[in-house]
């Protein structure tokens, strides 16, 4: 059984997709010790999950809801969409998937000249509408009005019939094994075609992934060129980034320019 405080907390965890510690004592006017025993217990009950300063959704069978994920990391996310963005360079030919990341790296791109952008996303589609210099071609399919992604075979089909220089893909999790996974398998079957046909596969993540699970595999980090990312959380996945051959770029920290 849950206290009122702990139900208001489970409430703003799914609006928000996560709670800070030190924001729910000032809210609800209690110390940060009750509010750490508040998130352990709902922890403990699987429906929270501890991270850094507090807790988010627990992993499950279903995403945090669009607008919270938007919100979630923002300026974190600019700037990897900024880093990806630089990665591409104009009169490219790229893939943009689902996901609130890869819209920051559409939102990135709106400088470039002459890309053609092949997307499963409506809301990239309506990013670069209004830019001549960028031709935008949108995958047919089911329409997943959750998050605006278009899914199922007839956009699989559709990606099949092209080969681009650059994908831009983001995942919903990612494990310590280096395995990329996601919720909606339709959409899983979208990205894993983008993945093969593509000469150059840039995956675009914050950390939060790290400190989160999904039941459906995409693929593995060993498919992906460039993962950029605020930042990694050890050097174990440093590590697992080199002996994989894939770049690293954390935008929290300066970039070597090296695959680590």
């Amino acid at each position: 059984m849950t206290t009122d405080r702990q139900t208001e907390i489970l409430a703003i965890a799914r609006r928000q997709g996560r709670v800070l510690v030190d924001e729910l004592a000032q809210r609800f006017e209690v110390s940060v010790q009750t509010i750490r025993k508040d998130l352990n217990e709902l922890c403990e009950a699987r429906v929270l999950q501890r991270v850094h300063g507090g807790a988010m959704l627990g992993s499950g069978v279903e995403n945090v809801d669009y607008e919270a994920r938007r919100a979630m990391a923002a300026a974190e996310k600019t700037l990897i969409g900024r880093a990806a963005a630089d990665l591409v360079p104009d009169g490219s030919s790229l893939f943009i998937n689902i996901g609130t990341t890869t819209e920051a790296v559409a939102h990135a791109l709106l400088r470039h000249s002459g890309l053609l952008v092949i997307t499963n996303n409506i809301n990239v589609a309506n990013v670069m509408r209004p830019y001549p210099e960028i031709e935008v071609i949108v995958a047919g399919g089911v329409l997943r009005r959750s998050d605006g992604g278009i899914v199922g075979e007839a956009a699989t089909d559709f990606i099949r019939q092209f080969k681009v220089d650059h994908a831009v893909i983001g995942v919903s999790a990612i494990d310590t094994d280096g395995s990329l996974l996601d919720f909606d398998y339709r959409e899983v079957r979208v990205a894993q075609a983008i993945m093969a046909n593509a000469r150059h596969v840039i995956l675009v993540s914050d950390q939060s992934k790290f400190d989160r699970g999904a039941p459906v595999r995409v693929g593995h980090l060993s498919q992906i060129q460039t993962f950029v990312t605020d930042r990694v959380p050890n050097d174990d996945f440093r590590r697992l980034c080199r002996e994989n051959g894939t770049r690293l770029i954390e935008t929290a920290q300066p970039d070597t320019g090296e695959r680590v």
